[in-house]
């Protein structure tokens, strides 16, 4: 049987797939969805208890504001998802999606020297050559059958979380194989029902290795399970601290001052600065660390960090600038005190019969490890893309160098949306897919390649300069000159403000980027 042909595709319908399904309807998509519903990690990577770490008005569509924007408490994963449902059914979204169809494989049929991007600006032809580019092969609700599909255009829209667990490595004999107890992934964890999970928390040992927020949104479900004297404590073993924040509010001042406002990203370094405005930045440095010393000042104040030993080494403005800034739960420290919660620091660790052992020869007997160690989002994307473009995912610069946060330089008709973080990525992911469909309606071109690489880079040597953490691609401390940046390409105003007090000294979210224009 001949292929299908289609012109788009997209992988994926989490927060990044519905969002690029929306913005490209006008091309009428064929939406791959390997589960039975919509949203992604809110959907398959969340606990009974998780919510999201902003307001409702922080994390919402530019044209479907939620129901209660004004309610100052953090929305549930239930209630996201129902936000997102709400979404997708409000324009229509879910007439594209094809609901348990799992994209196995990817193959490239186009002519490699015809979609080879080394053109000059203007020169390219349009990503949607009215022929195929790319073959999917396609598993539906589990069977043995694979169906073919062709497209002229993909985006990727399958996430860095979830699907592949990221697994630590053990010397030989020492690994979870010799352990009595029962070891999982948090993503295993996320499958189990209140009831299943209560089963396996309550009076056991709990080992929970890491210091993220699913970590300690873990940490605190297996002490609630475990009060009264029957209770076992659940020990946290932490090998990378991370700053931690109870609220959005730093000595009375709320936190978007310090990083969320045109003028607080002033005093950061951004790609594409002038020599003029490197030599103020560097000027303004220390106005910079200070204004990190004086938020770490509070939570050192707020919260019991040094006496448990988890003060981080490194500054604040390196967490946020990696995004991995996680809000406290409130009584997280209240559990802590009461002996629910543990804390082991150690940087190498593996399994014994009892539990673990750790370098200094110290021993935790343990019931239950959960490893809240993250996900390989490469290596998802690895499993479907074929050869050479495989091997160009991280090149040159170890990490994935896409344009604008969605068109890689050396991969055809192919965007990635969902990739670069931000503080919000939800807005991000909408104004990316906002771009991709300009983009692909030929509204504007693309630079060269050489061009797009070279604006890649600038951005990773901005994010080495700024964080440690460069690796996880997050855009935080320059989001706002990022979407200028986007906006003049798409020939957008890039100041999206009615005054300019506003524009200096406002936070910048989703609404401010409402197709005005």
């Amino acid at each position: 049987m001949a292929p299908v042909f289609s012109k788009i595709a997209i992988i994926g319908a989490g927060v990044s797939g519905i969002a690029a399904a929306k913005q490209l309807a006008h091309h009428n998509p064929l939406v791959f969805e390997a589960s039975d519903s919509i949203g992604g990690v809110w959907r398959h990577c969340s606990y009974n208890s998780t919510k999201l770490q902003s307001r409702r008005s922080d994390y919402e569509f530019s044209d479907f504001p939620w129901p209660d924007r004004d309610n100052t408490g953090f929305p549930s994963h239930t209630e996201i998802l129902d936000y997102l449902h709400s979404y997708a059914n409000h324009f229509d979204v879910l007439k594209f999606v094809r609901f348990n169809s799992k994209v196995v494989g990817i193959r490239f049929v186009g002519d490699k020297e015809a979609n080879d991007f080394t053109g000059k600006p203007g020169e390219y032809a349009s990503l949607l050559p009215g022929h195929p580019v790319w073959e999917l092969a396609v598993q539906t609700n589990n069977s043995d059958t694979i169906e073919c599909y062709t497209f002229e255009f993909i985006v990727v829209c399958i996430g860095k979380y979830g699907d592949i667990p990221k697994i630590p490595e053990f010397p030989r004999n020492k690994g979870p194989e010799i352990f009595q107890g029962k070891v999982l992934h948090s993503i295993d964890y996320c499958k189990l029902d209140k009831e299943a999970a209560s089963q396996l928390l309550k009076g056991k040992k709990v080992a929970v290795i890491g210091f993220k927020k699913s970590a300690i949104d873990l940490a605190l479900e297996c002490a609630e399970e475990n009060q009264g004297p029957e209770g076992q404590p659940c020990t946290m073993v932490v090998r990378t601290l991370h700053w931690t924040v109870p609220h959005y509010w730093i000595w009375g001042l709320p936190f978007y001052l310090f990083y969320s406002t045109r003028s607080s990203q002033f005093l950061h370094e951004r790609p594409n600065q002038g020599y003029l405005r490197t030599l103020l930045c560097h000027l303004l440095s220390p106005m910079r660390r200070g204004a990190s010393k004086f938020i770490e000042s509070y939570l050192l104040w707020k919260l019991p960090l040094q006496k448990y030993g988890l003060k981080p080494d490194h500054p604040f403005e390196e967490d946020y600038a990696s995004c991995q800034m996680a809000i406290m739960p409130e009584n997280f420290f209240s559990e802590a005190e009461k002996g629910k919660i543990l804390f082991k620091r150690a940087s190498q660790w593996w399994f014994s019969k009892e539990g673990i052992e750790f370098e200094d020869n110290t021993k935790l007997e343990a019931d239950v490890v959960v490893l809240a160690t993250g996900y390989d989002g490469k290596k998802k994307l690895k499993a479907i893309l074929p050869e050479p473009f495989c091997s160009l995912l991280e090149y040159p610069s170890g990490i994935i160098p896409l344009y604008r946060g969605t068109i890689h330089p050396l991969i055809p008709n192919m965007a990635f949306v969902g990739y670069l973080e931000s503080v919000s990525n939800l807005h991000s992911s909408e104004l990316r897919s906002i771009w991709l469909a300009r983009l692909v309606d030929d509204k504007f071109k693309l630079p060269s390649v050489e061009n797009m690489i070279e604006q890649t880079t600038k951005e990773m040597d901005v994010t080495k300069r700024t964080t440690r953490f460069y690796k996880r691609h997050c855009i935080s401390t320059f989001s706002i000159n990022h979407s200028d940046e986007i906006c003049e390409e798409m020939g957008w105003n890039s100041w999206r403000k009615k005054n300019w007090f506003s524009e200096a000294f406002s936070p910048y979210g989703s609404q401010d980027y409402e197709k005005k224009n």
